[in-house]
């Protein structure tokens, strides 16, 4: 892959992830608007993890890539309608940017935007 590829790639990555963090709602209790998901900070993350209930990480990514394949550029852990589920923001191969959602305890995508 040629420099300037991987720096537009690259671009595209840091734009992307700068993006989902300005999305990313607020904390319960700081705002009035109800936001689709509400992430979890660094400790409630692990507290999920460590319980076994949910897949791993890893896991999400490859669901993902097999619904959208590219480069996944971002992830969280946040509460869902219906649970826990992975917000995993993809690079497709395309350049085109997409936000897919995957139930942490199925490991299934259960919505793509």
């Amino acid at each position: 892959m040629h420099s300037i590829a991987r720096a537009t790639i690259a671009a595209l990555a840091v734009l992307t992830l700068a993006a989902a963090r300005a999305e990313e709602p607020a904390r319960p209790g700081l705002s009035a608007a109800a936001p689709a998901h509400i992430c979890l900070d660094q400790k409630e993350r692990r507290a999920a993890i460590d319980s076994g209930k949910f897949v791993r990480l890893a896991d999400a990514i490859h669901a993902a890539k097999r619904r959208m394949p590219g480069a996944v550029v971002g992830a969280r852990l946040c509460h869902g309608g219906e649970g826990l589920v992975y917000v995993l923001t993809v690079l497709a191969r395309d350049g085109k940017v997409a936000r897919l959602t995957v139930d942490a305890v199925k490991g299934t995508v259960v919505g793509q935007r």
